[in-house]
């Protein structure tokens, strides 16, 4: 159901595959670790940001700087939202929530002044009344129901794969790609740490390495979900009136 109703479709065309890796939260290891092995590659990633857990410590690790948005910014990374509280949809009401969706995503713009219009769902929760409320609201929003976007994409629930554990599950990630190729689709990973160590929502650096060489070798481009978006027409697609729509949804 919740990839039948209130969708936003873009048609992604004929164009060659694309793969995404994203990070949620974000935990300073994303950056630090998984950044750099995409840096490597020519390669930048999209950071999922909830701006409530600057500065913290969690299972995930020590959580972003201030200093860190402004030099993945300068990277050529993209900053995305991900609620100002790290929320999810099914713990409050559907008001509340689009508020601390936008009070996130304004956090983000006001310290780095910096757009941040894309949007991931906390613990990947989605609710019929967020997806129309948030409707106008974003860009695009991200969810973790597996699977490829096209031909056409739904913006209001980007489809995301996993991306956890160790090398052992190198496997299924190259299943993935190689689907990938075969549809001409785009591809979203996502993840949290990225150390040796990883929680059970992170990967080892040694995973993300191959599965983001694996990704350049089948021929896919790997794109932000900013720069994805924009190769399929979809620019900044904010309504300018994001709160009424959330209180009326």
């Amino acid at each position: 159901m919740l990839s039948t109703f209130y969708r936003r479709t873009v048609s992604l065309g004929n164009r060659e595959p694309i793969v995404s890796f994203t990070f949620d939260d974000f935990p300073r290891t994303a950056y630090l670790i998984g950044g750099s092995i995409l840096e490597r590659y020519g390669a930048r990633g999209t950071f999922y940001t909830a701006y409530g857990l600057m500065n913290t410590c969690n299972e995930l690790g020590e959580q972003f700087r201030a200093d860190d948005l402004e030099s993945l910014l300068e990277r050529g990374h993209e900053l995305a939202s991900h609620t100002y509280r790290h929320v999810s949809c099914r713990s409050v009401g559907c008001v509340d929530f689009c508020q601390d969706v936008e009070e996130g995503r304004k956090a983000i713009e006001e310290l780095t002044r910096a757009e941040s219009s894309n949007f991931a769902y906390p613990f990947g929760h989605v609710t019929l009344r967020a997806k129309r409320g948030l409707a106008t609201a974003l860009t695009s929003a991200r969810g973790i129901l597996p699977g490829f976007n096209g031909p056409q994409a739904d913006l209001s629930l980007l489809r995301a794969n996993s991306l956890y554990g160790t090398l052992d599950n190198l496997g299924q990630a190259e299943q993935l790609i190689a689907e990938n190729l075969k549809r001409k689709t785009w591809l979203i990973f996502y993840t949290h740490d990225v150390r040796e160590n990883s929680s059970p929502y992170g990967c080892t650096p040694e995973l993300m390495e191959q599965t983001v060489s694996r990704a350049f070798r089948s021929g896919c481009r790997v794109l932000t979900i900013r720069e994805a978006l924009v190769e399929a027409g979809v620019q900044n697609g904010i309504s300018e009136n994001r709160t009424q729509q959330c209180v009326t949804a």
